[in-house]
C-alpha cells in the first residue's frame, strides 16, 4: 500500500500519527537485538538481525520495527514494538509495552482469536525502554491514509459479499476477546486491585486524566459538552466487565481472504463493559464516513452499518448490547481527545497551526454536538 497524505485536518484521521523517525542507531540495535534474543531462546550465539525498517502502514502511535532474525539455520520474521521516544512528543502519555505483551499472550493462551506470538517481552533493561517482540504475520490491513472507504482501497473495490465476510469476522473476533472466561483472573495485569470503582467509572475517568494532560492547560469545548452529556446518561446497568481491546477497529487487524489473522495494537486495552469495544468498532466507521462525505469522496455506508454489526454480535454471543447511543457518543469522545492531541503534537513540530477555536481540532465536532442532540443516528442514510 502506498502512503498518500489524507485531506483530513490531521496528520492522520485515526490519530495513530507515526513518529518521524527512530532515534536508535540500526546496527546497534541489530547486535541488541540479536543478543537479546539468543538470551529469550537459550541460543548459543546471538541470532544474525539483518533489514531493520519501520512499516508505512496503520497502527504507529507506539515504535514498531520489523526485522529478520537467524537462527539454527532458519530466517524468522519479527517485529519489536517499542515506546517512542519522548523527544516525539508521543500521543499518548504512558506506554506500557510490558502490559501489552503480556495480554497479547494471555489473549493467545484463552481464545481462539488471532495473535501473533510473543517471543519475549523486555521491561527496560535492554534498550532503557520496555520492548516485546512478535512473530510477523503475512496480511493486508485496511488502509488509514487514504481511509479504506475514500474509493481507492482493496477493501472498497471488494466484492459485497467479501466486504461482509470481512465485517462479521471482525466482529466474531470481538465476540472472540469478550467470550473470555474470568477476565479478572485471566487479565489480573490489567486490573487495579483495591480500587472500588466500576469498569466503567474507572473508563472513564482515564479518559478524564488523559484529557487533562493530553490538552496541557487547555480545554475543549465539545469535549466538555460530551462529557457533561456522559454523566447525565450514565446507564443505569452497566453489565459485568469483560476484556476490553481498546482500540476496536478493523484498522488494527490484517487479513487474508477478508478474514483476521492478527488482532493489533493492545496500547488501550483495559476491563470494560462490551461496549465500549462495539461502540468503538462502530464508530471508527462512521468517522470514516463522515470525513468521506465532507470531502467530496466515494464512501461505504452499506458497511459496518451500526444495527448490522450489533445483530451480528448478538447473532454471535447471544449478547444483546444495551446503552449504545451512550457508547457510541463516549467513543467519538474518546476519539475528539486523542485528535486533539495529534494536533497539538503537530503544532509543536511546526507542521500545523493551533487553530483560533480549539474545537477546530476535532473534524468530528458536528457528529458529536448531533449526538447530543440525538439526531445524529436518525439522519444517516
Amino acid at each position: 500500500m502506498s502512503e498518500a497524505q489524507s485531506p483530513a485536518p490531521s496528520p492522520e484521521p485515526t490519530g495513530n500519527e507515526r513518529p518521524d523517525h527512530s532515534t536508535r542507531d540500526p546496527q546497534v540495535l541489530s547486535r541488541q537485538l540479536g543478543e537479546w534474543l539468543a538470551q529469550k531462546l537459550g541460543l548459543e550465539a546471538p541470532a544474525t538481525v539483518t533489514g531493520l525498517h519501520s512499516p508505512t502502514a496503520n497502527g504507529m502511535s507506539s515504535e514498531t520495527i520489523l526485522f529478520d532474525a537467524e537462527w539454527h539455520g532458519e530466517v524468522h520474521p519479527l517485529v519489536a514494538r517499542l515506546a517512542p521516544d519522548v523527544s516525539a512528543v508521543p500521543v499518548f502519555e504512558k506506554y506500557d509495552l510490558v502490559t501489552q505483551g503480556q495480554v497479547m499472550q494471555a489473549v493467545g493462551a484463552h481464545s481462539s482469536v488471532p495473535i501473533p506470538e510473543v517471543i519475549g517481552i523486555d521491561d527496560g533493561s535492554l534498550l532503557g525502554d520496555e520492548f516485546f517482540v512478535m512473530r510477523r504475520i503475512e496480511g493486508i490491513v485496511p488502509p488509514d491514509v487514504m481511509p479504506y472507504n475514500f474509493g481507492d482501497s482493496w477493501l472498497f473495490h471488494a466484492p459485497l459479499e467479501d466486504q461482509r465476510l470481512l465485517q462479521d469476522s471482525s466482529v466474531a473476533a470481538l465476540v472472540g476477546l469478550h467470550a473470555i472466561d474470568d477476565p479478572t483472573t485471566a487479565f489480573a495485569m490489567l486490573d487495579v486491585v483495591g480500587d472500588t470503582r466500576s469498569p466503567l467509572r474507572r473508563h472513564v475517568d482515564a479518559l478524564k486524566r488523559y484529557y487533562e494532560w493530553s490538552m496541557d492547560g487547555r480545554t475543549l469545548d465539545i469535549a466538555d459538552k460530551g462529557f457533561a452529556w456522559i454523566e447525565a446518561h450514565w446507564p443505569t446497568d452497566e453489565g459485568d466487565a469483560r476484556l476490553s481491546w481498546g482500540d476496536a477497529r478493523i484498522g488494527n487487524m490484517m487479513f487474508r481472504d477478508f478474514e483476521p489473522v492478527a488482532v493489533l495494537d493492545w496500547e488501550m486495552a483495559s476491563l470494560a463493559p462490551r461496549e465500549v469495544d462495539l461502540g468503538w468498532m462502530i464508530f471508527l466507521h462512521r468517522f470514516f464516513e463522515d470525513l468521506a462525505t465532507g470531502y467530496g469522496f466515494p464512501n461505504m455506508p452499506h458497511f459496518m452499518r451500526r444495527a448490522d454489526v450489533e445483530a451480528e454480535y448478538v447473532r454471535l454471543s447471544g449478547y444483546t448490547p444495551r446503552d449504545m447511543n451512550f457508547y457510541t457518543l463516549y467513543a467519538a469522545l474518546r476519539h475528539a481527545v486523542v485528535m486533539a492531541r495529534v494536533t497539538l503534537r503537530s503544532v509543536h513540530f511546526g507542521t500545523a497551526a493551533l487553530p483560533d477555536q480549539l474545537d477546530d481540532m476535532v473534524p468530528h465536532k458536528a457528529t458529536i454536538e448531533a449526538m447530543i442532540a440525538g439526531t445524529y443516528w436518525a439522519n444517516l442514510p
